[in-house]
């Protein structure tokens, strides 16, 4: 089953978390892959090790090299690129290797827009996902055939944030 969760506003990362937490929880292993998001920690990193969650159950990697072209970025986008391809390599050397019950690919979404990624290549590395198996989705604007390939697509809508009024982003909120 493929979940997606897109749209400008709060709560995709964090619905796919909520899906790892309902996974484990039911005895199943969870490898999120962090496509955008560079070596900084995050709140999901603290959690894991907080509630001695192993490697072997729950693993975050964080592919992705930070934000590209905003707040200071100064890597070449081929670095970018390059990053989020190996991330790919990565997701699809893992499947096969089928011990992970759930994948997360986080800010996927996010790759293809900025085209880190052609929507060709991971859809030819999902087209045959397992059944059995749970592939989640993340990031903004995600791509039309990624949302026809999903068997659920929830968008996430900015209503209201404090971002709109100049506030930074928040720690234990958006990070």
């Amino acid at each position: 089953m493929i979940l997606l969760f897109t749209g400008d506003g709060k709560g995709k990362t964090t619905a796919a978390l909520g899906q790892a937490m309902r996974a484990l929880g039911r005895g199943k292993k969870v490898l999120m892959i962090q496509f955008i998001k560079g070596p900084w920690r995050s709140g999901e990193d603290e959690f894991a090790e907080k509630f001695e969650i192993p490697n072997s159950k729950f693993e975050i990697r964080k592919m992705g090299l930070g934000f590209v072209g905003i707040l200071g970025d100064k890597l070449p986008r081929e670095e970018h690129e390059k990053a989020a391809k190996k991330a790919l390599e990565f997701f699809q050397t893992e499947l096969k290797k089928g011990t992970w019950n759930v994948f997360i690919l986080d800010e996927v979404n996010v790759a293809l827009s900025l085209d880190l990624l052609k929507v060709e290549d991971v859809l030819a590395v999902i087209k045959d996902f397992p059944e059995e198996k749970l592939l989640v989705l993340t990031g903004r604007g995600a791509h039309q055939k990624l949302i026809e390939a999903a068997d659920v697509v929830t968008e996430m809508k900015d209503m209201k944030h404090p971002f709109h009024d100049g506030k930074l982003a928040k720690f234990g909120v958006e990070f």
